[in-house]
């Protein structure tokens, strides 16, 4: 499918601009990341705890954050999930020992806040276990026949029940038991006596320490050089030093650039941003090897040296390719930015912006060092040869 046909557009005629674009954003992106003393990371290379706590409605975030850094020392993120009536509590720590203090406190202080304070169990955030041992000796009481197993497994119907959408971890009435596996009238009617519920549910716990964050924080930096190095030796082979060179460059501007653009929107670097990194690289490669390949076949095929025309015939012929591979990937990674939530939003973010700047490195970037570096060489030979002569 071809959208353009003989296209003449002067490319490398608007490199001026393009470029200087590139330098501004360049030197804006790196000015932010200075200024707030580098990139933000999240847990994954920092080592902390992540806790998910979804409620029955919208959460009260300014509540929520002053309540959990009353008892927590340093700083306390607490970033709610439109939407989902969902709240993610992030806190750094510097000691791994910290890790299960600092998530037990966070979980005992929502506990705190918006718990029942009757004294019965939680069945929102309890455990099979848990809720079995609660039950034992009420049922017990009440005349209830149950062996141990009967126990264990209405404990584990009840909790599985709870868990499956639409409640997805929070019950908001015990009377939405009646029918679970094992709950008949005389059962509800001591879960009602011994269990109560609260208006949140934790529905995940991520930690990390910081040894193993600075560890993956220097894996991921060698893995995007190792990409890099490995794309430049493959292009020299498959072109010339200069093609594999001047891809290369493009490709280090895009990240560059787009971490620039992390730091300016103040998010978060996290291990799926990095996926999304190592993704931009290959994509952004794949579309620069697209247009050298035609500028070869184009200097085969016209037996000239390398020239803006050549160059700009070579994109021209690959307009068409390059806006249909470019906007449908790019509407695929926005709609993945505004539907994704919040734990992909770093990594759609990192796509769209740099699906945008790879696409117009490729042209703008990457192609005019061809160009440069083919008059540089030609105005050397020259040069050579008339000192030679003389």
């Amino acid at each position: 499918m071809e959208l353009f046909k003989n296209t003449k557009i002067d490319f490398l005629g608007k490199k001026v601009i393009f470029v200087g674009a590139s330098l501004v954003l360049t030197a804006v992106g790196i000015a932010s990341w200075v200024g707030k003393g580098g990139l933000k990371y999240g847990i994954d290379f920092t080592g902390g705890a992540n806790i998910t706590a979804k409620f029955t409605s919208a959460p009260h975030v300014d509540r929520i954050r002053a309540v959990v850094t009353a008892k927590l020392p340093g700083e306390v993120s607490v970033q709610e999930v439109p939407g989902e009536n969902s709240v993610i509590i992030g806190t750094p720590v510097k000691d791994e020992s910290q890790l299960n203090a600092e998530r037990k406190t966070i979980t005992e202080t929502l506990a705190e806040t918006f718990g029942d304070k009757s004294g019965k169990l939680d069945l929102n955030n309890a455990g099979v276990q848990s809720l079995a041992d609660r039950l034992r000796e009420p049922l017990q009481q009440a005349s209830v026949a149950l062996s141990e197993q009967q126990l264990q497994a209405m404990a584990e119907a009840i909790l599985n029940f709870k868990n499956t959408p639409p409640r997805s971890g929070l019950l908001t009435s015990l009377d939405q038991l009646n029918g679970v596996t094992g709950v008949t009238a005389p059962v509800l009617n001591v879960i009602k006596q011994q269990c109560t519920l609260s208006q949140f549910s934790i529905r995940g716990v991520e930690a990390v320490g910081p040894k193993i964050g600075a560890e993956l924080r220097n894996k991921a930096i060698l893995a995007t050089l190792y990409a890099l190095g490995g794309m430049l030796v493959y292009l020299a082979f498959r072109f010339e030093f200069i093609y594999g060179l001047a891809a290369v460059i493009a490709v280090f501007h895009d990240v560059i650039i787009t971490l620039g653009l992390f730091s300016l929107f103040n998010k978060e670097i996290s291990l799926n941003v990095v996926a999304a990194l190592l993704t931009l690289v290959g994509y952004s490669m794949n579309d620069t090897i697209v247009v050298f390949d035609r500028i070869r076949e184009t200097l085969k095929l016209s037996r000239r040296e390398l020239s803006e025309q050549i160059v700009n015939d070579s994109i021209n012929q690959t307009l068409s390719r390059t806006i249909l591979t470019s906007g449908l990937t790019f509407i695929s990674a926005v709609s993945l930015l505004i539907f994704g939530g919040a734990v992909l939003n770093g990594f759609a973010f990192a796509l769209v912006a740099g699906i945008i700047v790879g696409t117009y490195s490729s042209i703008f970037v990457a192609s005019p060092i061809l160009v440069f570096w083919h008059q540089f060489s030609q105005r050397r030979k020259k040069a050579q040869a008339t000192a030679a002569a003389k």
